[in-house]
């Protein structure tokens, strides 16, 4: 399990930086929804888009805290054994 270490924390951090994308992305497309910039766009897909962009932040956040949360596991695993 140890050699996978270095996978878990890695893509932890890749999906840590894609959630936090997702969410400034929809921030501001949201935005520029809001602000009458993008035509035939109605407050309400702003709306609907501002959710669905925190939506997927959490979810690509929690993921990356399992990993994080694996990787303590097997650090106590592995000390057990010692």
């Amino acid at each position: 399990m140890r050699e996978h270490l270095g996978f878990l924390k890695t893509s932890s951090v890749v999906v840590k930086t894609a959630a936090w994308i997702f969410l400034f992305l929809g921030i501001f497309a949201s935005i520029y929804f809001f602000s009458g910039k993008v035509t035939g766009k109605s407050p309400v897909e702003a709306v609907v888009n501002l959710l669905l962009a925190v939506f997927f932040f959490f979810l690509f956040y929690i993921i990356a805290k399992i990993a994080d949360l694996l990787v303590k596991i097997i650090h106590e695993i592995h000390e057990l054994k010692n």
